[in-house]
């Protein structure tokens, strides 16, 4: 075995030290998506011990934020078709997390409220969500953090100014 030159040299993580400046442009879609399912994956695992499934979370929230939203509202807001809502929110009040009550003003709105079992789940969410960005973080500065954030909300913004402009 000969001596392994620079480009061949091995980081902390395993990986050719120059293996991710070889990426090329075209790849950014593929590395999105795969971080995206790698977060979302890690991150249902650590919901599923409270007895939450992937997207129940977000639901959660979102309602937090903002109680007493219709499934068409919340759909918009976590960027989810309405059919797809409305199973989830059948789903979670199953589950005792939510409940549908008829809107106060309006008789022919159902809106959508976290009950009791629901808010006492949400310090579990953000623990969830806590221990998933320490995993994907893990050996960056606070600093890179903060650039990679920045960036991907650049790059949600242009996607959702293209989707809106369609």
């Amino acid at each position: 075995m000969g001596k392994k030159n620079k480009a061949e040299k091995k980081g902390k993580n395993g990986k050719k030290k120059d293996e991710f400046l070889n990426d090329e442009p075209h790849d950014l879609a593929a590395i999105l998506v795969q971080a995206a399912r790698s977060m979302r994956t890690v991150l249902s695992r650590n919901l599923l011990e409270s007895g939450l499934y992937a997207g129940q979370d977000g639901v959660m929230l979102a309602l937090a934020e903002t109680d007493g939203l219709t499934a068409g509202g919340l759909a918009a807001r976590l960027g989810v078709k309405a059919p797809t809502m409305t199973r989830t929110i059948g789903r979670m009040e199953a589950q005792g997390f939510l409940e549908r009550r008829p809107d106060e003003d309006d008789a022919r709105l159902t809106k959508v409220y976290l009950t009791e079992p629901g808010r006492n789940r949400l310090q579990t969410i953000a623990e969830a969500g806590q221990h998933s960005e320490a995993l994907a973080t893990r050996g960056l500065t606070d600093k890179q953090v903060r650039t990679l954030m920045k960036l991907l909300r650049a790059v949600d913004s242009n996607l959702q100014a293209a989707r809106a402009a369609d």
